[in-house]
């Protein structure tokens, strides 16, 4: 059975961090481009950071861009997402895909709150 489960979101303080991961089971990432994105209520589902499979490179939404960081560990069959010094417009529900060609999986979603 094919699943990605996210976890690691929560409520943080403006100017917090929080580690988003994304554990994959029933397949293997490796040969996945994997993307990180965000829906906020009352807004469209957008990019927030991707990672290409082999090479590794990266590539994220501008405003997120110096704070965040994407990272995959083909072994744990894992991806990550390092958020630091989170703002407000940064909350918002985070989901997990991992796409090859005409093969597209997602996650659940996590719930990232930011707010004092």
């Amino acid at each position: 059975q094919v699943q990605l489960v996210e976890s690691g979101g929560g409520l943080v303080q403006p100017g917090g961090s929080l580690r988003l991961s994304c554990a994959a089971s029933g397949f293997s990432i490796s040969a996945y481009a994997m993307t990180w994105y965000r829906q906020a209520p009352g807004k469209e589902r957008e990019l927030v950071a991707h990672i290409t499979d082999a090479a590794g490179s990266t590539n994220y939404k501008e405003s997120v861009e110096g704070r965040f960081t994407i990272s995959r560990d083909n072994a744990k069959n894992t991806v990550y997402l390092q958020m630091n010094s989170l703002k407000p417009e940064d909350t918002a529900v985070y989901y997990c895909n991992a796409h090859y060609y005409f093969t597209s999986y997602w996650g659940q979603g996590t719930q990232v709150t930011v707010s004092s």
